[in-house]
């Protein structure tokens, strides 16, 4: 089959682990993940867009994340439940070229938009005189829209490649949306060459933010140690403690799907890496960050009580 013929077919998305004995069950699971995803982080932006208290770089920062994680997981259920319920599979060349783009895009905009918010809160401990020159408005709004088009022009490259890969047998996609390593499973030529530069782009969105995060935090940890107020060493920690939760679940799965060879890794590995990047940490972003943070608590009160008065 050529490679003309093979972009105007249909892929087939085989669902999420479709060897799971009970789907009604998972697919509930999923409905309410989503529901608790899209809720959370649609309150967390509202709370920071009414709350003068909260118009500070570092909670415009974080409702940045809250809207990429709702477009995120907004991105790959929402198809995944309409298949399901539907009871078809398939999915357009154009569509799952257009699921791989924005996939891409959020998944490498939170990588820098994570990375800014660890040198965020460094200028805040550790530099705190110059905090409000170093992350005032301007430079807060210069780094969500780098963090926006620098993920959408990397996603851009990586959506063109695989999808222009000729594809011989098979079209099913063993995975519940259009998935880089998933697509390039299907490919019968020789993607050794590709794989280089995946490796290269892996190091630039996900080790060496990884690495400056640490960075960060490390740097953070030392100025903490040498703080006289117990109180104030407290709160630091705190605050440094849900980005660093954050940090962990979201760069652990990346950094094993898309550091290793496509097929160093079984398909039920990748479908588990992506269910907790795409759609168990969207969930965990805003409890992480309400529940462990007084002034977004103080406001979500705030906001409650005026709405029963």
């Amino acid at each position: 089959m050529n490679q003309k013929n093979d972009t105007s077919t249909d892929f087939i998305l085989l669902g999420l682990f479709p060897w799971f004995r009970h789907p009604n069950l998972l697919i509930l699971i999923i409905i309410l993940i989503y529901t608790a995803a899209f809720t959370g982080n649609s309150i967390l932006i509202l709370l920071i867009w009414l709350d003068s208290h909260l118009h500070t770089s570092m909670y415009f920062l974080l409702s940045q994340l809250s809207l990429i994680d709702l477009a995120y997981i907004s991105s790959t259920v929402p198809k995944m439940v309409t298949n399901y319920f539907t009871g078809k599979k398939n999915i357009s060349y154009f569509s799952c070229a257009t699921q791989l783009f924005f996939f891409l895009t959020l998944g490498l905009a939170e990588c820098i938009l994570l990375t800014l918010m660890a040198y965020d809160r460094y200028v805040a401990v550790c530099n705190p005189l110059r905090y409000t020159v170093l992350m005032n408005p301007n430079i807060c709004l210069q780094m969500a829209a780098a963090a926006w088009i620098g993920g959408a022009l990397a996603a851009l490259v990586h959506t063109i490649y695989p999808m222009n890969f000729p594809i011989c047998g098979s079209r099913e996609i063993n995975h519940y949306f259009c998935e880089m390593p998933a697509i390039l499973r299907l490919s019968c030529m020789d993607i050794s060459a590709y794989e280089k530069v995946k490796f290269v782009s892996t190091i630039v969105f996900l080790l060496i933010p990884f690495i400056l995060i640490l960075t960060s935090y490390t740097l953070i940890f030392l100025t903490v140690l040498r703080m006289n107020s117990r109180k104030g060493r407290n709160k630091a920690l705190a605050t440094c403690s849900s980005h660093m939760t954050v940090v962990s679940l979201y760069f652990g799965q990346a950094i094993f799907i898309y550091m290793t060879p496509t097929l160093a890794h079984t398909p039920e590995q990748d479908q588990i890496g992506a269910v907790l990047g795409t759609i168990v940490t969207p969930m965990l972003n805003p409890l992480i960050y309400s529940l462990r943070n007084k002034e977004v608590a103080g406001a979500l009160r705030k906001c409650m009580g005026k709405c029963y008065s």
